[in-house]
């Protein structure tokens, strides 16, 4: 998410924080209900006045993210490499929380995806009742990265990758009609 970070400051105020188990150093995520409650925490503690805020996180930050938007009131959800299968095994879906927004939602993701092959994400999407748009990165890992072959036969680099979600990101914002977004990431 660092690499996001300032590219998203462009867009309007942009809030980092990572998670207890990270800042302790700990490889193992926290159960769900306490990263929730700490995006929560941070999400109070630093929106200010701004009445828009979009949640924007990679993987289990965008999830974590779905889940803080069902509760507390956002202009949007943006999800970079949505973690839907967990642990990359297609029958353990984590696609109820998508179900149940109501908070209009951007997904990214690579053609390239183990944790969220692309054709389960579009059955999940046809079942989502919550406006929801899909940016797909050609060629793109779960990080979104293009491998090099792939890119130097599309005539791209990695940098213009980039450039077009973040394209997709600001449209996405844009077209909310909220005004001077704050992000979280």
């Amino acid at each position: 998410m660092q690499r996001w970070a300032k590219r998203l400051s462009a867009l309007g105020r942009v809030v980092a924080f990572d998670y207890d188990y990270m800042r302790e150093g700990r490889k193992r995520p926290d159960p769900p209900q306490q990263l929730i409650e700490a995006h929560r925490r941070a999400l109070s503690e630093n929106r200010g006045s701004e009445d828009s805020v979009f949640l924007i996180g990679k993987s289990m930050g965008g999830r974590i993210g779905c889940h803080v938007s069902l509760t507390e009131k956002v202009s949007g959800v943006i999800c970079l490499g949505y973690p839907l299968c967990g642990g990359g095994d297609r029958i353990k879906l984590r696609d109820k929380v998508l179900r149940d927004l109501t908070t209009q939602i951007l997904l990214v993701q690579g053609t390239r995806d183990p944790l969220c092959p692309l054709d389960l994400l579009e059955s999940v999407r046809t079942q989502m009742t919550a406006s929801n748009k899909l940016h797909i990165v050609d060629g793109g890992d779960h990080s979104l990265i293009a491998r090099k072959g792939d890119l130097k036969q599309a005539g791209k680099t990695q940098e213009q990758v980039d450039d077009e979600v973040f394209g997709v990101i600001a449209t996405f914002v844009a077209e909310s009609g909220a005004a001077a977004p704050h992000s979280m990431t």
